[in-house]
């Protein structure tokens, strides 16, 4: 599929959303993580779990530096967490991987949480194309986040 990012995010909190009103909170990330990957497939979504990353910096190239959750259409990332909050280093870690892959968006899905608006953030990494979006993190409006 060629969907945007916006529109591939936007199935993806669905999903998740969906996921967390059947089942709640409470289970292993891995377990979310399995059955998040099987519902976008289901949408025809190409889905890659636990996918290796390569880092190169300066003349140093490691070929596992870190592995993505989920990898959406190879355009939106997504982190999943079981744990009862955010912590600020899950945001921060989400968006080293965007700015490391060079990918505008990807979420940060806390399965733990007590409802899923509390446990979805979205982060963005140098990205203009904005559809509505009440998730949106990290994005610059007159020099303020929001």
């Amino acid at each position: 599929m060629n969907n945007p990012v916006e529109e591939l995010s936007a199935m993806a909190v669905e999903c998740g959303y969906r996921l967390h009103a059947d089942l709640g909170p409470g289970l292993l990330e891995s377990v979310y993580e399995a059955l998040l990957a099987r519902s976008l497939s289901n949408l025809g979504l190409k889905v890659d779990r636990q996918k290796p990353i390569k880092i190169r910096y300066q003349d140093v190239t490691l070929e596992e530096g870190f592995r993505v959750d989920l990898l959406v259409e190879d355009r939106l990332l997504i982190e999943l967490k079981s744990t009862e909050r955010h912590m600020p280093v899950h945001a921060k870690q989400l968006l080293t991987y965007l700015r490391l892959m060079n990918l505008p968006v990807g979420l940060l899905m806390n399965f733990g949480a007590p409802t899923f608006k509390a446990g979805c953030r979205r982060i963005v990494n140098n990205h203009t194309d904005f559809a509505a979006s009440r998730l949106r993190v990290n994005q610059n409006q007159k020099g303020s986040k929001s």
